[in-house]
């Protein structure tokens, strides 16, 4: 029976983790940084629940914020973290505590998804790495418990705008609370965007991993392009290659244009032929133990660039250069029209480089930003006033599209900054140039 107790316990152990995870330490370390901001406040944090059978066509993926402080990847749990409070006339000092709740056992729909993890289990600070791990259903009590001991600002995430927060519901019942005074509610989500912006060396590995299996899928699309293929068999082969490579699902919605479609920015679809003249913009990349990376080429279908494909090509190729070249760690913004902004560099070098049919600088037709954050999600968190630190992953994006000329070209590479403040290409080992492009392209 030892023995049987045994297996079972391993058996939830690794079904915990079934994602290349950090150690327990790293995840500590953020709750406790967070912790330090909260100035004694109360952080209280909800995590989605399992999908219906007809809504998990994707699976269950947990929340961003929750899995950063946590690494619990399994549904319907909750993390309580209340911040160090100094003593008052009227209460006593409040050491730092936190408590993950796990969700009761649902035998019947463990059936269904597998056993979980439960509270009960001996081993279950050991391998979530809580002081406490509490059920679920005692949440409610601990909470009343803190507040009774004063007013105090309740942390969560709370949602604006079209945001959707597993926690809303969970704290609703404190809003109606009135065994204690209703505490102070505030959004978390800034703090933590602030936090996030900076990667520890184990993110950095895991993006690297993404960005390393995202790399085999591009370089595997460009080896298969050719006439009379369709964009959702690049998007499906690139799939398979990162897919194989350990990532769990794409980072983002895969997005293959050729032609027309190539000037689309946000095409879906991808169910047109590619047709010999035209290029084909691919941008897909995928998700490694919750960690995102996000690639873009353009390549000519037939294996070779018209001269008017290769003028746009080296300008957006040369905005990308100059904007690297520019950066100053410390110093440089990602997006804005100051000086230090890399967009700037981007946009002023499209503008005295080219024209369109109509003799116009072809800035007009780099219609998005130079790039966002890239970590957990694939445009991360945090706010871009703050100059690129060493720590901070992104990209850098330039693109020209010319739906007059059906040619759209985009080239996308992952970046960090480290310790040193020199920038890193993390796709570097991906053609750049157009001739790298024609050349890995040669059967």
């Amino acid at each position: 029976m030892k023995c049987r107790i045994l297996a079972f316990l391993l058996f939830l152990s690794a079904a915990s983790f079934a994602l290349e995870r950090q150690t327990n330490a790293d995840y500590r370390a953020r709750r406790e940084r967070l912790a330090k901001e909260m100035k004694g406040g109360v952080l209280v944090l909800f995590a989605p629940t399992e999908p219906s059978a007809g809504n998990a066509v994707n699976g269950f993926r947990q929340e961003d914020n929750f899995y950063y402080l946590t690494g619990w990847s399994e549904p319907g749990a909750a993390v309580m973290i209340a911040a160090a409070a100094d003593a008052t006339p009227d209460h006593p000092a409040r050491p730092y505590a936190e408590v993950l709740y796990l969700p009761a056992h649902n035998l019947s729909q463990e059936k269904w998804t597998g056993p979980k993890l439960g509270p009960e289990n001996p081993q279950a600070r050991e391998i979530t790495g809580f002081d406490r791990v509490e059920v679920l259903d005692k949440m409610r009590d601990n909470l009343a418990d803190l507040l009774q001991h004063g007013p105090t600002t309740i942390y969560s995430d709370i949602p604006t705008g079209d945001e959707i927060s597993a926690s809303s519901d969970g704290l609703a019942w404190l809003k109606r609370a009135n065994a204690f005074p209703v505490p102070r509610f505030s959004d978390v989500k800034p703090m933590l965007g602030d936090l996030r912006r900076i990667k520890d060396a184990g993110e950095l590995t895991l993006i690297r991993r993404a960005s390393d299996a995202s790399i085999a899928g591009q370089a595997a699309a460009l080896k298969a392009i050719k006439p009379g293929m369709t964009e959702r068999e690049i998007s499906a082969l690139q799939q398979y290659e990162f897919g194989k490579r350990g990532c769990e699902r794409p980072a983002y919605a895969p997005i293959v244009g050729s032609g027309y479609n190539s000037t689309v920015l946000h095409y879906s679809e991808d169910s047109g032929t590619l047709k010999d003249g035209d290029v084909v913009v691919m941008d897909v990349a995928g998700e490694y133990s919750m960690y995102a990376s996000d690639i873009t080429r353009t390549a000519p279908v037939n294996g070779h660039f018209t001269a008017r494909q290769r003028e746009i090509y080296d300008i957006v190729y040369g905005a990308q250069q100059a904007a690297m070249k520019a950066f100053v760690s410390g110093k440089s913004l990602l997006t804005g029209k100051t000086d230090d902004s890399l967009y700037k560099v981007a946009l002023d070098y499209m503008n005295t480089h080219g024209k369109d049919l109509h003799g116009q600088p072809l800035g007009k037709y780099f219609i998005h930003g130079l790039g966002h954050y890239v970590g957990l999600n694939v445009h991360d968190a945090g706010s871009y006033t703050t100059p690129l630190q060493p720590g901070m992953v992104f990209t850098i994006e330039p693109g020209i599209y010319i739906p007059e000329e059906k040619i759209g070209v985009r080239i996308e590479d992952d970046f960090y900054v480290d310790a040193s403040g020199k920038l890193i290409d993390l796709t570097a080992a991906l053609p750049h140039t157009a001739d790298e492009v024609e050349q890995a392209m040669k059967k």
